[in-house]
């Protein structure tokens, strides 16, 4: 590695989070990406994240977190136990069975803990404003307030940015540890940026069934055809399907 001030990306290996970590190079950082196997059905996005890190040349971390099948299993999630993953558009009442109870608060913690342990300048994550929909857990004011807990839980160690004693939380905080330059945007913005940092599209993953290919018909696949269209570019990413997305962006949402 460089001589560059160090950040850590949540990847996923999705388009999302692939894009951030594209973006983080380009702002003149080492990338360490930190990903996390919790059992999720589509785990091959894993060898995506990998990929793109390698890419960047960066640094990649797996954290194996697959005692949470078992530990949350109770919950239904559609990640982690065999409920069938809904199809339709990602803003609909049945996407909800694709919560994870926690998820990005876990994770937050445990990439912040390695920010802290390697020196790194902070911590990104991909949440874009789209996700407000169904994931309480990637709206500005969670994590605001994740940031806060973090920064006031570890003061004095690593270059977690300080909160002074009695400070009120300030959404919008410029000296954040937690970074999320996507959360105001969507996702249609986010695939914009990827053509633009010329992202290997076709090397990332969404798709929550994790079958051979995308399948176009869950609220992953349906969002980001939808996105990668908006931009007018070719998209490069095979699916099985490749018109239920049309059907599915004229539905109801939540």
């Amino acid at each position: 590695m460089s001589d560059n001030k160090k950040a850590v990306v949540v990847i996923s290996g999705g388009l999302d989070s692939v894009t951030l970590a594209h973006y983080v190079k380009q702002l003149g950082y080492d990338v360490y990406g930190i990903s996390f196997n919790y059992g999720q059905r589509h785990k091959k996005e894993l060898n995506y994240a990998k990929y793109q890190i390698d890419v960047l040349g960066g640094v990649h971390k797996i954290v194996d977190m697959t005692f949470m099948t078992d530990l949350l299993a109770e919950s239904g999630s559609s990640l982690v136990t065999d409920t069938e993953v809904p199809e339709g558009h990602y803003g609909e009442e049945s996407m909800k069975a694709t919560v994870v109870p926690n998820r990005n608060m876990i994770m937050l913690s445990i990439a912040s803990a390695y920010a802290i342990s390697i020196g790194a300048e902070n911590v990104w994550t991909g949440v874009h404003a789209g996700d407000h929909f169904i994931y309480p857990d990637c709206r500005p004011r969670f994590i605001m307030c994740t940031d806060a807990a973090v920064r006031i839980g570890n003061q004095g160690f690593g270059n977690l940015p300080e909160i002074p004693d009695n400070e009120g939380l300030k959404q919008g905080d410029l000296d954040k540890f937690i970074q999320t330059p996507f959360i105001e945007i969507t996702k249609n913005a986010i695939a914009q940026s990827a053509f633009a940092l010329d992202v290997d599209i076709a090397m990332t993953w969404s798709c929550y069934k994790g079958g051979d290919i995308h399948c176009g018909k869950c609220g992953t696949c349906v969002e980001r055809l939808e996105a990668i269209a908006s931009t007018g570019n070719e998209d490069p990413t095979l699916y099985e399907d490749t018109t239920f997305w049309l059907e599915a962006l004229n539905r109801d949402t939540v």
